[in-house]
């Protein structure tokens, strides 16, 4: 090591120490100085020293006490809840929701919102974010990041929407809009990729670092998890898997027409009502329509196969490239279906590829994409919190 490096050295020390020490109180909290030295191997000196540096920078703060043996009680320390705050939005045609969460990801704030009325995005997420932190009862100021949600294709490289179907008033320059509308940082996101994220932190996909998360819904989409990183393509795309020419359907060549690509015609919103409605199945929506056959039990199946087959073109497709060792199947008919689909569409998939990944309905029930958007914030937020605690 060089000369220049040494004096750098106890700084970058100290830095690792505090980041480990705030985690564990995230994850482990309220701990005492003396038992954050035990989890992380520094003497008492220097826990004390940690625990004294991240109370001065307001990370850190009191907020009770634990008896002991002999002696005064220790004081027992957790990470300050209001010392940073995100906002994670889910939008979608009709409406949009926004929560607001604080740097120990509890969820404090919350709002729903119509958007039929108005053809102002700026307007509609502003709204949406200022009423969020409002009703969270945290400063404006206090929100170190936004991350929203939506259907279509995000530029990797700009981080800018430049095509979302289902949300037309929605268009390239709209990340800088809403930037200097907020002054927050503000990152968009695929709708799919940010529930396959919360899939990966709470969901059927713990602890894997690869695996595939396949949406079916109105419409259907893919999140191609790859290192535990989402794997976005060169352009966006990857995972618009609605687009994939599959045989049964009609392969419509200008897209831009806003024609129905393939996989989607066979297996989207639409069509897994029709096949409902040939097997006796007339319900509100796609989802319904799938509930139905599940509850049927033996009588269901048929329409159940017939739905299997279908999804299994698209995920044999993604899995004889990518060869995943899971396949998460969410969205409201992937949720739906459940066990009784998901086992079908495994079999399937094994019987027509060389490749047999466990398929598993998604093991969460409300609101992950929302649930992605405040991990995604949370985890870039943590970084840039707890990497700056040293002075």
């Amino acid at each position: 090591m060089s000369a220049t490096r040494l004096p750098g050295t106890p700084r970058l020390l100290r830095a690792l120490n505090d980041r480990a020490a705030l985690e564990l109180l995230l994850e482990r909290g309220p701990l005492t100085r003396a038992r954050i030295g035990e989890l992380t191997g520094l003497s008492k000196v220097t826990a004390s020293q940690l625990v004294e540096r991240l109370e001065e920078r307001g990370l850190v703060a009191r907020v009770g006490e634990q008896a002991g043996g002999r002696g005064p009680n220790a004081q027992l320390y957790a990470v300050r809840p209001g010392s940073a705050h995100v906002v994670g939005v889910d939008v979608g045609p009709d409406r949009v929701v926004a929560a607001c969460a604080d740097i120990t990801g509890a969820v404090i704030g919350r709002v729903e919102q119509s958007t039929r009325d108005t053809d102002d995005p700026v307007g509609v997420v502003h709204n949406a974010v200022v009423q969020a932190a409002s009703s969270a009862q945290a400063q404006l100021s206090s929100v170190r990041r936004i991350v929203l949600g939506t259907p279509g294709l995000v530029d990797p490289h700009t981080g800018d929407i430049t095509f979302a179907f289902n949300l037309p008033r929605w268009h390239s320059g709209l990340l800088a809009a809403l930037r200097d509308d907020l002054h927050t940082p503000v990152v968009f996101e695929n709708d799919v990729n940010l529930a396959a994220v919360a899939e990966a932190q709470s969901g059927a996909a713990q602890g894997l670092a690869d695996f595939v998360l396949v949406w079916v819904g109105a419409g259907v989409g893919l999140a191609i998890m790859l290192g535990g990183r989402l794997h976005h393509g060169s352009s966006g795309a990857a995972g618009e898997i609605g687009y994939l020419p599959v045989p049964g359907a009609p392969i419509p060549r200008d897209v831009s027409r806003r024609a129905k690509p393939a996989f989607q015609q066979l297996i989207g919103g639409d069509s897994v009502r029709a096949v409902a409605r040939e097997h006796g199945y007339q319900a509100a929506d796609a989802a319904e329509a799938v509930r139905a056959a599940v509850a049927d039990g033996d009588a269901g199946g048929p329409m159940l196969d017939e739905l299997a087959r279908r999804l299994a073109l698209g995920v044999a497709s993604t899995c004889v490239v990518l060869d995943p060792p899971l396949v998460v199947l969410a969205g409201e008919v992937g949720q739906a279906g459940g066990a009784a689909l998901a086992d079908r569409v495994q079999h399937e998939v094994a019987a027509i590829t060389l490749v047999r990944p466990r398929v598993v309905p998604t093991g969460l029930t409300e609101e992950p994409i929302l649930r992605g958007a405040l991990r995604t914030a949370l985890d870039a937020v943590r970084d840039e919190v707890f990497g700056s605690t040293v002075g």
